[in-house]
């Protein structure tokens, strides 16, 4: 096994993982979170509402008892997308190749116990993409202006990091490309910060540490400052239990979130463009990340107990801690029950993204070559000065 199969691996199954863990507490505080199952989720649990079928706002959703959301089948869909164009990706390839693969092809869909159209369980924010792009035929680059500014393009943009392994800045501005066609403002900017860290997080010897310089490095308006405000307060606690008792790391995202304290009850604000707001997610998956010193459980079991959007917290931060530690961080266990229970091969997606990142760097590497070559002749034909 090589390291970037390695790696790559903890990256997608330690989100998809995190993915089918947050699940059932998604929405949620806290407070109900521990009132419904007694205590802290720390495993497989089953769904809020054990009348999951007819229950709001859950229906027709089966969350919980191990089975992946929207966030998983995503990004199987970018990974399948790599696979077939075997490059880097820009917004036009979302138009050419995600939106088929959307709208045209039947999967199982864990949450709806039976095979679908992706489309069908998509969220509303996520649908827009088929909207804009198949039936208004907008411009790929500017289809995603005017979507809820959301999460949406950050939860599945894991693969960019991978196939950008060890390069921040590329896996940044190719998730900035790829997410105009999805997202605007502050969803699009933090897609390009979550490929981003994957991205340092995918390199050799890279810490939490080297992991956050990246995001910050690179995060721009208020993305930055919810970063930088959310892992200063995180940096004063050694536990995701007393993170969420004390209320710290939502405090701290709290001036820069749109959505209210009341998670479900949005005011006229939520979700629209701004240059002084953040999603709530990254920021608080960074937070339990620095708290949990990368270890993959720790991060994501603060995800999953934070409530709210805990399914993409938990994602966002299983992705990177599994990056950071490779494959083994995972428990074996939750890895072989997720992958039952949602019937997926979880390994199958990084084995495939691996293979093609291979190729895919090296077709940059001679491009690069050839690039140097060019520029070398230019100098050595100048005129001396």
């Amino acid at each position: 096994m090589t390291e970037l199969f390695d790696r790559a691996a903890g990256c997608l199954v330690g989100a998809a993982v995190g993915d089918a863990l947050g699940g059932p507490t998604e929405g949620w505080s806290p407070e109900q979170i521990r009132e419904r199952w007694g205590g802290w989720v720390e495993g497989i649990v089953g769904p809020y509402h054990k009348d999951w079928r007819t229950a709001r706002p859950i229906a027709p959703y089966h969350k919980g008892d191990g089975h992946v959301t929207d966030d998983t089948l995503m990004t199987n869909l970018l990974v399948e997308v790599y696979a077939e164009k075997e490059g880097h990706l820009d917004a036009y390839d979302v138009a050419d190749l995600l939106v088929p693969r959307m709208i045209g092809e039947r999967v199982w869909i864990p949450e709806l116990e039976d095979h679908a159209l992706p489309l069908q369980r998509l969220f509303l924010a996520e649908k827009y993409i088929a909207l804009r792009l198949h039936w208004a035929h907008a411009d790929p680059r500017e289809a995603g202006v005017g979507n809820a500014v959301n999460c949406g393009a950050a939860m599945y943009m894991a693969p960019v990091g991978i196939v950008n392994a060890g390069d921040p800045e590329g896996a940044y501005a190719e998730a900035i490309d790829i997410t105009g066609a999805h997202q605007s403002s502050y969803g699009r900017e933090a897609a390009g910060v979550v490929a981003a860290a994957v991205a340092a997080a995918m390199t050799p010897g890279a810490t939490v540490g080297s992991v956050l310089d990246s995001a910050l490095a690179l995060a721009k308006d208020g993305t930055r400052a919810a970063i930088e405000a959310v892992t200063t307060a995180a940096a004063k606690v050694d536990d995701w239990r007393t993170a969420i008792e004390s209320d710290v790391l939502r405090e701290a995202v709290r001036p820069f979130d749109t959505v209210a304290d009341t998670y479900r009850d949005q005011g006229l604000g939520a979700r629209r463009p701004s240059r002084l707001h953040s999603i709530e997610e990254l920021p608080v998956a960074l937070g339990f990340l620095l708290i949990a010193d990368g270890d993959w459980q720790q991060t994501v079991l603060g995800g999953v107990n934070y409530g709210r959007d805990a399914d993409s917290i938990a994602t966002m931060g299983g992705a990177l801690a599994g990056a950071l530690g490779g494959r083994s961080v995972v428990p074996a266990g939750l890895v072989e029950a997720v992958g039952t229970s949602s019937r997926l091969d979880l390994e199958a997606a990084p084995r495939r993204l691996a293979e093609v990142t291979v190729r895919i760097r090296a077709a940059d590497a001679a491009r690069r070559a050839a690039t140097d070559d060019r520029f070398r002749r230019l100098m050595d034909g100048a005129a001396p000065d």
